[in-house]
């Protein structure tokens, strides 16, 4: 059977929700949430706590600590090495979840280096490393424009897909 990832397909505003439906079982139409952060090391937790919220309403808790710990490692970078506000979005569509962070810099991130061997234990400077080796796929796009505060800035992503 051919599955698709258009919500027009399952969707019907005037349908309830089945008598059947809990919060445990996943959403199959897609859904996005943005959660606008200050540039305070306080905020890498609470989008910890509210992404977990997220996927357990959503039916996705297995995918909780991989999610926890990759946006973890994305918003710390924001909120350490940025001056300005910072934005967690999540998006979830066809078994993928996408999780991007905003900052107001410009600057690409820098890529993960293979580890020296007297840098193994060190508590910096492995954030991107961990995304990359837990995540399905990361990458970065630089955003240009007066839309956004400050003008300019880029999201760094990561994906992570939901187990067949």
């Amino acid at each position: 059977m051919n599955e698709s990832c258009d919500p027009g397909d399952d969707f019907d505003e005037t349908r309830t929700a089945p008598s059947s439906w809990s919060p445990r079982t996943p959403s199959r139409a897609p859904w996005q949430y943005t959660l606008h952060i200050p540039n305070d090391l306080r905020a890498v937790t609470v989008c910890r706590h509210t992404l977990g919220l997220i996927l357990a309403a959503h039916g996705l808790p297995h995918l909780a600590d991989s999610a926890e710990l990759v946006a973890t490692e994305l918003v710390a970078n924001a909120v350490t090495h940025t001056k300005g506000p910072a934005a967690l979005r999540l998006h979830w569509s066809c078994g993928i979840l996408r999780i991007e962070v905003w900052d107001a810099d410009p600057t690409p991130p820098e890529p993960p280096a293979p580890p020296a061997r007297d840098l193994v234990l060190a508590e910096a400077g492995r954030g991107l490393a961990l995304v990359k080796g837990c995540a399905d796929g990361w990458g970065w796009y630089h955003l240009g424009g007066a839309h956004l505060p400050g003008g300019e800035g880029k999201f760094v992503w990561c994906e992570l897909a939901e187990a067949a």
